[in-house]
């Protein structure tokens, strides 16, 4: 059991609570609604209270104060991981860091934030000095930049910059330990990637400093094709049009877009959907690619202005299955990586088995240098067995898929783990306080999760042999 007491009585004036409610809510994120092997598994983990910093020197005090009293400390930004990040699994303390939300400064095409500044905050302070996030989550408006960069991994911006793991999408971090005298740590070049998509699980982050892209004038367009595989093919020459600035390309094959209500009055049955994101001065040149593969644009708005309700961006992505899971609940999705030189082959070969199980959604995305598409089928759940399946059959065609129904960080595949990672943990967190267990190399994740035998791949980041 936690000594909730002893913790709470070294914190001195910083807020925190213990009600029930309270406490049992902010024990669960999003990933509730998008696995439910996570859901099953997640359903009794519940933390003992919430702690809400208001200052650096706050957090410095929770560290030492957790040492002190061995008390598990669970990171919390916006609370909107999908991947059970936020899931306490030996009770403890969930740390709130939404009040540091300060933007620190803009300069040199760079922007250093506090933890919990939400990233729609941090483009609204960079947009009128001429830049923007190179990259963002589908949660923008609610994401804070620590929780992107501790547990998320690509997103709008990634089919023209990467993912977030790529050299130099990441410039700084700020870093504390959880001991009894608290370490401060500042990361820089590739050692930013041993805090990056750990779950919270090697140190508390306080600041985070990325660099800015240029703030165009963004388009969302909506096009239709006739077929999946046309739409693909354009999506992919797309990716690889330099010459157009873009900022999303996402597809979704019939039926996947007319379970978003606000999709259909631009849809026609049986066709597929292409959302994008271009910049103003290079449309003419996206339109004609539309009509070289006899697609039909729909839809043109500026940025938040379309008629379907929300920024476009919030239909692709995650959000996209939280928009198809209100009216089928039953659908879920794996992640899997179909990377050049196969990248279209591979979809078509997933595109004919899945044909009659449910229509593919596919993300494009830059990774590594090379272009690939992330995705699945949506498909109703019916079972773990049929889940396994599916990963199975998406493997044998090509794809290498990460475990999105787990929530370890080995386990989920797509941090790659070295012998470097367990050291700075072991720096960082001697007592094993943060996010325990989701760090697990050993055995121990099976323990707590159905989702850890499900007979995923990763993802490999190393160029293969030439």
């Amino acid at each position: 059991m936690n000594d909730v007491t002893g913790f709470a009585e070294q914190l001195g004036d910083i807020p925190f609570e213990c009600d029930a409610e309270q406490v049992r809510r902010r024990s669960r994120d999003m990933s509730m609604h998008f696995s439910p092997i996570i859901r099953r598994d997640a359903a009794d983990k519940v933390a003992d209270l919430i702690v809400r910093p208001r200052t650096e020197a706050d957090v410095l005090q929770v560290a030492a104060a957790a040492a002190r009293t061995r008390m598990p400390l669970i990171m919390r930004g916006g609370g909107t991981c999908n991947l059970g990040q936020g899931v306490p699994l030996h009770g403890g303390a969930i740390v709130d860091m939404t009040a540091l939300s300060e933007v620190l400064w803009v300069r040199e095409h760079r922007v250093r934030a506090q933890a919990g500044a939400r990233l729609i905050a941090i483009d609204e302070t960079t947009r009128p000095l001429g830049g923007e996030l190179r990259m963002h989550s589908s949660t923008k408006r609610a994401a804070t930049v620590a929780g992107y960069v501790g547990g998320g991994h690509a997103g709008i911006g990634s089919c023209t910059w990467g993912i977030l793991r790529d050299r130099g999408n990441i410039l700084g971090l700020r870093v504390i330990s959880v001991g009894e005298q608290p370490e401060v740590v500042e990361l820089r070049g590739d050692d930013v990637n041993l805090v990056h998509h750990a779950y919270g699980t090697n140190g508390i982050i306080t600041e985070v400093e990325l660099p800015l892209a240029p703030a165009w004038p963004w388009v969302e367009v909506i096009a239709l094709f006739p077929a999946f595989m046309t739409a693909v093919e354009f999506a992919y020459e797309l990716g690889l049009a330099d010459g157009i600035i873009k900022k999303l390309i996402s597809l979704d094959d019939w039926p996947n877009w007319h379970y978003m209500s606000a999709m259909r009055p631009f849809g026609r049955d049986g066709d597929s959907m292409a959302r994008c994101m271009i910049a103003a001065p290079s449309m003419e040149a996206f339109r004609a690619l539309v009509t070289r593969y006899g697609g039909e644009i729909r839809s043109e708005a500026a940025e938040g202005a379309g008629s379907y309700g929300a920024p476009l961006y919030e239909f692709c992505w995650g959000h996209a299955r939280l928009k198809v899971n209100r009216e089928r609940r039953d659908i879920v999705n794996n992640i899997g990586l179909y990377l050049d030189p196969d990248a279209v082959a591979a979809v078509a070969r997933s595109h004919r088995r899945f044909r009659e199980l449910g229509g593919l959604h596919l993300e494009v995305k830059r990774y590594a240098g090379r272009l690939a598409f992330q995705g699945s089928p949506y498909y109703g759940y019916v079972d773990d067995a049929q889940v396994a399946d599916v990963i199975r059959g998406m493997t044998e065609d090509g794809a290498m898929v990460a475990n999105n129904h787990t929530f370890f960080v080995k386990d989920n595949g797509m941090k790659h783990v070295e012998a470097r990672d367990a050291e700075f943990k072991q720096r960082m967190d001697p007592y094993g306080l943060m996010n325990p267990g989701k760090f697990d190399v050993g055995g121990g994740a099976a323990g707590h999760s159905s989702g850890v035998e499900l007979p995923t791949t990763g993802w490999q980041y190393e160029r293969p042999a030439a």
